[in-house]
């Protein structure tokens, strides 16, 4: 593990009206706590989306046709490049509000999640089995935790 504060460049762009989305420093504070303890130096962007280019980009590097709450595209460096890129987010809008309000969740307790579960995914961690979904989850519970968030798995 890490020690010390993640050295951290995020940029946040809104590719549609920021309304009802949070502010550019609420996804800093999100990917900072995910990040923490676990890497040094990071450089990343996130993007809020809308449908339409949420669907296009799941569509395209994907295969799924439909917005999906969030992509995550992991750089991918040339051998021997030693640079503090990470990747990138895509956070689709009007999914991640759809979400919440079917699953009760206040709209920023689930950008902050997504935040977090793309930023793991960004450091490599993945839930394609039973054994990686459960530790992924049970990360994403103590992050979350922290920030005062309760457990986004749990009944609502």
């Amino acid at each position: 593990m890490t020690r010390g504060p993640v050295i951290l460049d995020v940029a946040v762009s809104y590719a549609l009206p920021r309304t009802g989305i949070p502010a550019a420093s609420s996804f800093r504070t999100w990917v900072a706590a995910a990040l923490h303890g676990r890497i040094r130096e990071a450089d990343l962007a996130v993007r809020l989306v809308d449908e339409d280019e949420g669907r296009a980009l799941n569509r395209h590097y994907r295969g799924k046709d439909y917005a999906t709450n969030v992509l995550s595209f992991p750089a991918e460096l040339p051998e021997g490049v030693k640079l503090p890129l990470l990747g990138d987010l895509v956070i689709c809008a009007p999914v991640v509000a759809r979400e919440a309000a079917e699953q009760g969740k206040a709209v920023r307790d689930h950008y902050a999640h997504l935040t977090v579960h793309g930023a793991l995914h960004l450091l490599g961690w993945d839930h394609e089995d039973e054994v990686e979904a459960e530790a992924m989850e049970q990360l994403e519970r103590e992050i979350l935790a922290g920030l005062g968030i309760q457990d986004p798995y749990g009944e609502g």
